[in-house]
């Protein structure tokens, strides 16, 4: 379920220039920014809403019917000629398509903590494939038929995911109410909870969020400039490639029986890396800047998720998570707001300089609020 989300979420991610040149005619590049703070923000209310309203009703229930109408929506924005009513629309459909971010506290709640790193591995390596997917499934969209159909790809994976979760919800074989975690352990937890932990979390992250979101708007377009090939399947697959990066890595972990490092500061140090690598307009050297950046940043971001729900319990891990969420979607708004025009005033170059200092202040910042956890997991460690 999670994989054909983020597929469909992916699909028009690395293509939104080209699609509304080619659909309504928009090629201001500020416009692209302001719609991508436009889905952040939606997303920065659904999330929690739905969060809330999973304390009443039973997650799969809720994705029974938020996805059937997000998938009605999907139908009409493949409909409508209106920039305006798409720009409605396609809002009020990331609000009910939001909805799917409930399943991932709810799989950590049904599971053990000893397997949550695992887990929450392998969740980071759905959604980067899911980013695989969608990318090159929608540069093919947008290089061979026409993008509007992207649309229809969409509406059918929120209606998979609501027969998924029919399915689930009536089978016999699985017991959707249940959790692993003793009340014991949930007492205990509780205590292990540092004040203003989840903030902490929040902030950090909302800078590695941003930083690392304020490359994705123009990538596509970037890389048509510096290779002059307008190949958007191609440019997608580049796009894409931290997602193979992040399998190769799962792989990697699976053949050692997983790792017991649980350092953040050395993949942030890469990041840095990958970043000003990317910067450089040859297409080796950005090539070989995707693959340092995507080790990078899918160490970086499943050690913080560990690091989150470690310190969570299993009833608030949807709240929690929602919280810390709402952070990273705020990182992600305000990239969003400046990388139009950023790229409008001093080029296609600028996004990437900006996210290097991005990951150097969210490098300093982590040092600065976990040295203590930061010292105690290299005790641990060594």
């Amino acid at each position: 379920m999670t994989l054909v989300a983020v597929v469909s979420d992916y699909l028009l991610h690395p293509f939104y220039p080209q699609f509304f040149e080619a659909r309504f005619g928009v090629t201001d590049p500020e416009w692209v920014g302001y719609y991508f703070a436009a889905i952040c923000f939606m997303v920065m209310i659904a999330f929690p809403f739905w969060a809330y309203v999973s304390k009443k009703v039973a997650e799969l229930n809720i994705l029974v019917y938020t996805q059937f109408i997000a998938g009605l929506l999907a139908l009409y924005c493949y409909w409508t000629t209106s920039y305006i009513n798409f720009w409605v629309v396609s809002l009020i459909m990331i609000l009910f398509k939001g909805s799917y971010l409930l399943v991932y506290p709810y799989i950590l709640r049904i599971i053990t903590k000893k397997e949550h790193s695992g887990t929450i591995g392998l969740l980071s390596v759905v959604v980067h494939l899911g980013g695989i997917l969608g990318a090159v499934i929608g540069g093919f969209t947008v290089d061979l038929i026409d993008a509007s159909y992207i649309f229809l790809i969409m509406a059918a994976g929120d209606f998979i995911q609501m027969g998924m979760s029919a399915y689930v919800l009536r089978s016999k074989r699985y017991n959707t109410a249940r959790t692993k975690e003793t009340v014991e352990e949930i007492t205990a937890n509780k205590k292990m909870i540092q004040k203003g932990f989840i903030l902490k979390i929040g902030i950090t992250t909302l800078l590695l969020y941003a930083s690392g979101f304020i490359t994705r708007p123009f990538f596509s377009t970037y890389w048509e400039y510096i290779t002059a090939n307008s190949s958007t399947l191609f440019s997608g697959a580049v796009y894409a490639l931290p997602g193979f990066v992040a399998l190769l890595v799962l792989w990697w972990d699976i053949k050692r029986k997983g790792t017991k490092s649980s350092g953040i500061a050395i993949p942030l140090c890469m990041g840095i890396i990958g970043l000003l690598v990317q910067g450089i307009p040859i297409p080796f050297l950005v090539i070989l800047g995707r693959i340092l950046y995507g080790w990078a940043v899918f160490r970086a971001i499943v050690r913080f998720d560990v690091l989150l729900f470690e310190s969570s319990t299993p009833e608030t891990y949807a709240m929690d998570y929602s919280k810390v969420h709402f952070f990273q979607n705020l990182g992600v708004l305000i990239s969003s707001f400046l990388v139009g025009i950023l790229v409008d005033l001093y080029g296609l170059v600028i996004p990437f300089k900006i996210a290097c200092i991005g990951f150097v202040t969210t490098l300093g910042l982590y040092v600065l609020l976990f040295k203590i956890k930061f010292k105690k997991t290299i005790v641990k460690t060594t």
